[in-house]
């Protein structure tokens, strides 16, 4: 682990995916001069992490495969993560102002523009999948599968409409991180599954890296959770408290500040001991768990 470097890894792949998010944007809408192409652009190339597709892109590589085989999934995957944003930004929702440094969709165009420009990039996600002629048949509609479940009604949009519903209640641990683990952890895992799949993951491979998922994607929420009452909002890029605000059920309202910060690193510790099986090609894999918890955004 000492000669990986994490921070260049980050960037190399983050520029990897940004060009062809770019490339794939262009060639999916009609007009770069439509009110809702520009919404589109605006929000999915206004910069972030870009986790997911790296996730997807590692774990490819981690059982043996090309990362390039990746890359429509691992755009599509970041389409269908803004999309949440942007649709998580709105009033009806969240009511954010500021999303990565600058407004809200909705506030830099307006509530109607933003809602068609999610859509939009829902959709557009399933239709790069569709021209992905890289994978064989079964292989792509694996993939599919594995992306629509996780952002479907049964999925992520589950666990949107059950954080909705959470607020102002009181939630046991056990239905905070059910609640999670849909919202959430659903496309992370999705992310990381996929990849397995393309990259031609053995069965063991493809288990042992879906448990890993499912422990960093929760580990990933409770440390937002944890940045939302400590985090630094010029790093965030967006406003800390709001969970307060809205009365939300989180882990630190739950276990208490340091107890959450405590089983945020015992969930990667037991993400990273599910890689034992598979050798260093892993190894940004684990950079990546730990990078999850130690993030200032």
């Amino acid at each position: 682990m000492s000669a990986f470097s994490l921070k260049g890894y980050l960037e190399e792949r983050r520029i990897v995916v940004e060009n062809a998010l770019e490339g794939h944007l262009k060639a999916l809408t009609p007009s770069v001069d439509a009110r809702v192409a520009q919404a589109m652009a605006y929000s999915l190339m206004a910069g972030g992490k870009r986790l997911r597709p790296i996730l997807c892109m590692a774990a490819c590589e981690a059982v043996g495969g090309a990362p390039e085989t990746a890359i429509k999934a691992s755009c599509a995957l970041e389409m269908i993560h803004t999309y949440s944003l942007v649709h998580d930004d709105l009033p009806a929702m969240d009511d954010d102002d500021f999303r990565r440094g600058r407004p809200t969709c909705h506030k830099a165009f307006d509530e109607a523009t933003a809602v068609l420009a999610g859509d939009a990039l829902l959709t557009s996600a399933f239709h790069l999948l569709a021209l992905d002629r890289g994978p064989r048949a079964e292989i792509a509609l694996d993939v599919i599968r594995i992306i629509a479940d996780a952002s479907g009604a049964f999925g992520m949009i589950e666990g949107q409409m059950r954080d909705i519903e959470a607020e102002g209640r009181d939630l046991d641990l056990d239905s905070l991180r059910e609640l999670h683990g849909l919202k959430t952890g659903a496309l992370i895992r999705a992310s990381v599954e996929s990849g397995a799949v393309l990259g031609g993951a053995a069965n063991g491979e493809r288990e042992a890296l879906t448990h890993y998922a499912e422990k960093i994607g929760l580990a990933f929420q409770v440390t937002d959770d944890i940045l939302n009452v400590e985090g630094d909002p010029d790093l965030m890029g967006k406003g800390v408290g709001t969970d307060a605000e809205h009365n939300k059920a989180t882990y630190p309202s739950l276990m208490g500040l340091s107890e959450s910060k405590i089983y945020a690193r015992e969930l990667v510790e037991d993400a990273v001991s599910a890689l034992d099986i598979l050798d260093a090609k892993a190894n940004p894999l684990k950079a990546l768990a730990l990078y999850v918890v130690q993030r200032q955004r």
